[in-house]
């Protein structure tokens, strides 16, 4: 491909575009001779440092931030106010093939599940659908091949939407987390639709106030998503009128869901042993549906799912008859079963304050006696929110067990004491697989029991190592 092509729509130009490029790379281990080599910020590593062995190997050009001062012998140095935003319009370029209808999805809570209700409604209609994000890649109804990052690299991202198109998928819902999104792993993406879940306490670790995390995912509707896109937003959280001005400057559509939604929303809910009846005011009219999940959080992620899957599909009514059929998202409120003595056992990713505080207000609802949660932290994470989810907990939660989630580098017993500050009534068991083990045997018929944190997750991270570990496996061996 000639330096002309791959610069396109790009911030970039120059006078030797008629240059032959042989691939494009991020990762200098990856460099052949006539490559083009991207220097690009992931808020760890400076990419600078891999220039001389992109160069040893071949490189031709390299993509570098304004910043950059290197140089080298017949290598043609491009400066890029934003290389990370450049290279993505370059991958798009390079790789040339991408599904043709493409939606994101972003927000503290809810992405995976809404990506999941959006790829079965879809499937369900005749179209091939696939999903992205915290569970791996989802083809339509086959198992998901996983990914190391909610949101993966742009060179991951770019060859995965080009194999799908070969593949004869024309739908791609992605999840997108406010670190892809701020370093523009997802630039280049031709979203149609992009979707807008909520805002809470979450990643403060890495943009260490809610006004830089909030600002890092509205860049995708601002500074990602092509104009003319359309935007479906929940009109009940505090940034929405925000967000909407955005989003109507940026030249998208606005499709409001929720209980003030003013396209989708949603007028009762009642909760049932199965799940739950609502009747929803859908695009100017009124239809009583049954959801077979539970939570108002559920109902929630049901109705953005509805207005994603609209957007993308131009399809209205015709999806509401599938909406009884979806199944929950692995590892998301995931019943596993039912102990000797009565109690239900589910198993949810729930991992921040906002989302401890959804589940277990949702599942109290569906409790005839006493409700049991079970968490844990992660550690070298955000650890001003471990006290304020043990509070959440104890206030309530019946019965709350304090174990261990994934400690990574740090002491798992000084996680557990900062998360008991906030719940001191709450027992600290430490071992998770004996914590949940003991959880299971106080359940009493018409219990319920919460073991949140991990979700769908197949190992646990202790002094740098992945042990083997899962949630619903340890349920299933105690049931």
């Amino acid at each position: 491909m000639k330096l002309s092509q791959l610069l396109q729509n790009t911030s970039l130009s120059f006078e030797n575009s008629d240059l032959e490029i042989s691939g494009i790379t991020s990762d200098s281990r990856e460099v052949k001779a006539g490559f083009l080599f991207a220097v690009l910020d992931n808020g760890v590593t400076n990419g600078a440092q891999y220039i001389p062995q992109a160069v040893q190997a071949g490189a031709s050009v390299i993509l570098a931030p304004k910043s950059e001062q290197a140089t080298a012998a017949n290598v043609l140095f491009l400066h890029s106010e934003n290389p990370n935003k450049d290279f993505g319009i370059m991958l798009k370029n390079f790789y040339h093939a991408q599904p043709q209808n493409i939606a994101a999805i972003t927000g503290t809570n809810g992405k995976t599940s809404i990506a999941d209700f959006v790829r079965q409604m879809i499937f369900a209609l005749g179209d091939n659908a696939a999903s992205m994000g915290t569970l791996g890649l989802i083809k339509n109804d086959q198992a998901p091949l996983p990914f190391n990052n909610t949101t993966p690299g742009a060179m991951t991202i770019h060859k995965t939407l080009h194999d799908l198109k070969q593949d004869g998928f024309e739908y791609l819902i992605m999840e997108t987390s406010s670190h892809g999104i701020c370093q523009y792993r997802v630039s280049g993406v031709d979203f149609k639709v992009a979707g807008f879940t909520n805002l809470t306490q979450d990643h403060l670790d890495f943009h260490k106030t809610m006004q830089n995390y909030y600002e890092a995912k509205k860049l995708l509707f601002t500074d990602i998503m092509p104009k003319g896109g359309t935007a479906v937003l929940n009109a009940d959280i505090q940034v929405f009128d925000d967000l909407q001005k955005a989003c109507l400057e940026a030249g998208h559509k606005v499709i409001s869901y929720g209980h003030k939604g003013k396209d989708i929303q949603v007028l009762q809910e009642e909760p049932l042993n199965n799940g739950q009846n609502i009747k929803i005011n859908y695009f100017g009219k009124t239809f009583d549906l049954f959801v077979p999940l539970a939570g108002d959080f559920q109902v929630m992620n049901i109705l953005c799912a509805l207005g994603i899957a609209s957007a993308l599909t131009g399809k209205k009514e015709e999806l509401l008859p599938l909406v009884p059929q979806i199944k929950g998202a692995k590892g998301r409120l995931q019943y596993i079963g039912t102990t000797a003595k009565g109690g239900a056992v589910y198993v949810d990713y729930a991992h921040t304050p906002d989302a401890i505080e959804n589940i277990l207000t949702s599942m109290r609802s569906h409790t005839q006696n006493k409700l049991h949660i079970l968490f844990g932290c992660g550690g070298d994470r955000d650890k001003t929110k471990r006290p304020i989810m043990g509070k959440i907990a104890q206030d309530l939660a019946d019965f709350v067990y304090v174990a261990d989630d994934n400690p990574r580098t740090e002491n798992p017993e000084t996680i557990r004491q900062e998360i008991m500050q906030g719940c001191p009534n709450a027992l600290n068991l430490g071992d998770r697989e004996k914590a949940i083990a003991y959880a299971m045997n106080q359940l009493e018929k018409g219990d319920v029991l919460l073991v949140a944190g991990k979700g769908h997750e197949t190992g646990q991270y202790i002094n740098g190592k992945i042990l083997p570990f899962n949630d619903e496996e340890v349920v299933e061996k105690y049931l």
